[in-house]
């Protein structure tokens, strides 16, 4: 055995446990991060072959392992924009390049802009649904955006869908032809009336009234106006046209819609878009006029709320007049070996050539985690293991010292011999 590869062998295990000690210190820094996975340093002996009769020192390798896929506890939190990944995967953020990296970091705030950003500065991305419900993109980050939320705009949704479910009474007395709404004559005369409220393209209520009218046995006409053409304290006629007219065919059985009867009518919303009204459930029975359901969707301008995220990633706006909006779904990314992502500053991660290959889905979705809005998940950092381990590591760097002195001490003997 050589002195200098004594000396030698303290040195390298003095640099392991020093490596030790830097990732013990980061993990108790990082303690309190939201979503830090701490790193450990393992170690692998590194042997030099010896001769016969003489031993050759060899040396200690660490190689820093991250935990990364070792979730940490959730802590619920006040702020809606909190959220935490519960199982496997990450989000998706940018930095002010626009270049994507994976985190689970999720302390999101808005920013000036009303972008969601993190305690690092990165911005969350998702994908909109300003055309439609969309669908992930399993291998790139193609159609992300950054998740904006603007409170102080105005949002107004066109009515395009309803539902109006009413008894017509089977005992109603038949109205001539030329006294239907749809002539719109001033005699017209009907046997029911209700008026629905409709939204344009720019928020404004169109109240339509809807009139029924029984035109032969087991046979009714619906027609509607549009009130705003209504004559002054009467109705008819109005100064327009019938916005829309269907025929309703009654099963005299069960007092059911026949197969072969038009189950629903389309209207026409002036300055607005098609709304379709479903009737598939009206009867006529032997009851007085009784409306049972009468739901329009569409909605007034009116400010943001409240923005809640759902657990599969689909984050909904809330205005002050209780409609909801379907802005950003949130999509999950992940890997087949997250321990072996690149750590980057900011507590954000980068594939690298060990990793595996983005994959990208919705959460719930292939084994892929939840997503918990109003809360955060905590480092995965047991201090007390840290002190304990950096209380090994503080006398195996002393024992290591005492190697390398010792051999120091024996060099200068050795040197002193020639004297």
């Amino acid at each position: 055995m050589s002195l200098y590869g004594m000396m030698r062998t303290g040195v390298s295990g003095m640099n392991a446990q020093a490596n030790r000690l830097s990732s013990v210190a980061d993990n108790i820094a990082n303690s309190s991060t939201t979503g830090y996975k701490r790193s450990s340093t393992e170690f692998s002996s590194l042997i030099i072959p010896s001769t016969e009769g003489n031993y050759t020192s060899g040396a200690v390798r660490t190689a820093t392992r991250n935990q990364i896929s070792q979730q940490g506890d959730l802590k619920f939190t006040t702020s809606d924009f909190d959220l935490a990944m519960n199982g496997d995967g990450f989000f998706m953020v940018a930095d002010t390049s626009g270049q994507i990296f994976l985190t689970r970091s999720g302390s999101f705030v808005p920013n000036g802009d009303g972008e969601l950003i993190n305690a690092a500065g990165y911005k969350l991305m998702g994908y909109s649904y300003a055309n439609g419900p969309p669908s992930a993109n399993a291998n790139g980050f193609g159609g992300l955006e950054a998740v904006k939320i603007s409170q102080t705009g105005l949002s107004a949704t066109p009515s395009t869908q309803g539902v109006f479910t009413a008894n017509l009474p089977a005992d109603a007395s038949i109205v001539a032809a030329g006294n239907l709404p749809s002539a719109n004559a001033a005699t017209a005369t009907y046997s029911a009336k209700s008026s629905l409220v409709a939204y344009d393209n720019l928020g404004r209520s169109v109240i339509l009234d809807v009139y029924f009218s029984k035109s032969a046995a087991n046979t009714w006409e619906v027609t509607i106006f549009n009130q705003a053409n209504a004559a002054p304290n009467t109705g008819f006629p109005y100064t327009a046209p019938a916005l829309s007219t269907e025929t309703l065919n009654f099963d005299p059985a069960n007092g059911e819609l026949t197969g072969a009867s038009t189950d629903d009518i389309t209207v026409a919303i002036p300055g607005g878009s098609n709304l379709v009204i479903d009737l598939s459930d009206m009867t006529q029975l032997a009851q007085a006029y009784t409306p049972i359901t009468a739901k329009i969707n569409g909605s007034a301008p009116s400010p943001i709320d409240s923005v809640k995220t759902d657990a599969d990633g689909t984050v909904y706006a809330q205005y002050t007049n209780g409609s909801i909006k379907s802005l950003y779904r949130i999509p999950i990314a992940d890997v087949p070996s997250p321990d072996e992502l690149r750590v980057l500053p900011g507590n954000v991660y980068s594939q690298s050539n060990t990793s595996g290959g983005v994959q990208i889905g919705f959460p719930g979705e292939g084994g892929n985690g939840s997503i918990v809005a109003g809360a955060l998940e905590s480092s995965n950092v047991d201090v007390a293991e840290e002190l304990t381990a950096m209380i090994e590591s503080q006398r195996s760097y002393t024992a290591n010292s005492k190697v390398f002195q010792t051999g120091a001490d024996l060099m200068d003997i050795l040197v002193n011999l020639k004297r």
